[in-house]
């Protein structure tokens, strides 16, 4: 990859979302870094913040920035914490445009590096471009706890599910909105991103990889070795897995739609 923007030309529209709970102490700078890099990717571009039932103000400053920029900002509200896969099924959600990404609302991710995923997503070697772009971090920035957990947490899913990918819980993806009709998904913890993989794969979506650099959590709380947020995953893990041994194609009709159709594009 020559660049981290190794992009010839922006994409006629672009839908970025991010999920944050209790990220008060990110946000604004986020917004502030997708305004100014999402211009750059995109011709057309909405910012969805989906703020997960925050208790720290993160909810009234992304109201504030809704409001400063009303064309292009928006905010979905969850009442409660309602879990990291509940917010991306939110995000999914609310997406209108043709083409879909997120990251996380912790800025471990740059915005100027959606545009490696763009790039890969036309690469002309394809014989067609892939339905899904997935990140994996080049040298990842997390405490070992979580990098022992995500070792393990790789091999089981290829193990039981036969997904080879390097990095499945990246926060750095993008999509053809086209590719997630008829998806449904039920997770709505931290097992969702390999929920949506599988169910992906298993309906004959493409997905390529790429690699994105990762940065230090530099403000806010990380919660993904909260063993609450580990047992859950563990709990749709297994959900999952039995639900395809035994009954394979309902297994895929399991849960709610990841689009909505009041959506415009």
């Amino acid at each position: 990859m020559a660049g981290p923007a190794a992009s010839d030309a922006r994409v006629p529209s672009l839908s970025w979302f991010f999920p944050a709970h209790d990220e008060a102490d990110n946000i604004e700078a986020l917004v502030a870094e997708a305004l100014v890099e999402l211009p750059r990717l995109a011709e057309r571009f909405e910012v969805i913040c989906v703020d997960d039932g925050s208790t720290d103000g993160t909810g009234a400053i992304a109201d504030r920035l809704a409001a400063a920029h009303p064309d292009v900002v928006r905010v979905v509200h969850h009442p409660v914490n309602q879990g990291y896969g509940a917010a991306l099924r939110s995000g999914f959600g609310a997406a209108r445009y043709p083409l879909v990404c997120f990251t996380d609302g912790d800025r471990q991710f740059r915005l100027v590096d959606l545009g490696r995923l763009l790039a890969r997503m036309r690469d002309a070697g394809d014989v067609a471009p892939p339905d899904v772009v997935v990140g994996y971090r080049i040298k990842r920035a997390d405490p070992a706890i979580r990098l022992a957990y995500a070792r393990m947490y790789r091999w089981c899913l290829r193990l039981f599910f036969g997904l080879r990918l390097r990095d499945v819980d990246c926060a750095c993806k993008l999509f053809r909105r086209e590719a997630l009709e008829g998806v449904r998904l039920a997770s709505e913890g931290a097992f969702l991103s390999a929920e949506l993989l599988i169910k992906l794969r298993a309906t004959g979506r493409t997905v390529v990889e790429v690699g994105v650099p990762h940065h230090p959590r530099t403000a806010g709380r990380a919660s993904g070795a909260d063993p609450r947020v580990v047992l859950r995953a563990v709990r749709d893990f297994w959900r999952l897995r039995i639900q395809l041994w035994v009954r394979p194609s309902q297994a895929l009709q399991t849960g709610e739609p990841a689009l909505r159709h009041d959506q415009g594009d």
